[in-house]
């Protein structure tokens, strides 16, 4: 399905957005470790103001967020309540709600038929719109590292078993996740049971090109998400 495109001359207020500023933000993210660096916030804070002018100004599909990382940081400006009503005000013309993982919801009662992105989709309409690439930064598992935190939400709900010479962490279903030498059974077994922890936390003899790789791959799969 071929996307529709915004007018040529589209409406200058949301692209003004882009230009938008928040210390405030950036000084929270960095207080609460959701990042290391302010760059590393304000680049993410920019992603932020991208999606939102993109899912405003192109309106044929339900775009999905990619990211957790910059639905966090998108979260976190909504919580600065005044600053967001006035920045959605400002550029938009209207409350931009924020959808954790979707795009913004639709009015209240209304019906929604548009169809709902695919990430290629996502990637050529922000190639379309901003004149580059998907900034590798929408790819969270790029952003792992052994002092990263990491999120387990399935904590409990994972199992550790052998297939041959191989250790397996499956899902509540038995469905096997990830399968990987013995070396890794402590690093397996600590994940299916915790909740949160480091990746240099990850036991075992293992280095820590090693635990990173594991986070990451399993990062992918929607099993961790990255925290601070």
């Amino acid at each position: 399905m071929s996307l529709s495109l915004i007018e040529d001359e589209p409406d200058a207020a949301p692209f003004e957005a882009l230009h938008y500023q928040a210390p405030f933000l950036i000084e929270k993210l960095l207080k609460e470790r959701i990042v290391d660096t302010a760059a590393e916030g304000e680049a993410l804070f920019r992603e932020v103001k991208r999606f939102i002018v993109l899912v405003r100004t192109d309106t044929s599909k339900l775009w999905d967020m990619y990211s957790l990382r910059v639905d966090e940081v998108w979260h976190q400006f909504v919580l600065f309540t005044a600053e967001y009503i006035d920045f959605c005000a400002r550029h938009f013309g209207i409350y931009v709600q924020h959808s954790p993982s979707n795009a913004p919801a639709p009015a209240l009662g209304a019906e929604d038929d548009r169809p709902p992105s695919t990430l290629p989709q996502f990637e050529r309409r922000y190639a379309e719109l901003f004149g580059e690439p998907l900034p590798d930064i929408w790819r969270d598992e790029q952003s792992v590292v052994p002092h990263r935190r990491m999120i387990n939400d399935h904590a409990g709900q994972l199992a550790v078993g052998r297939d041959g010479a191989l250790v397996t962490l499956a899902d509540v279903h038995g469905h096997p996740l990830l399968s990987i030498n013995e070396l890794a059974h402590p690093a397996l077994a600590f994940l299916a049971r915790t909740g949160a922890f480091y990746v240099r936390e990850l036991p075992g003899d293992l280095t820590d090109d090693e635990k990173v790789a594991i986070a990451e791959t399993l990062v992918e799969l929607h099993i961790l998400r990255v925290g601070s």
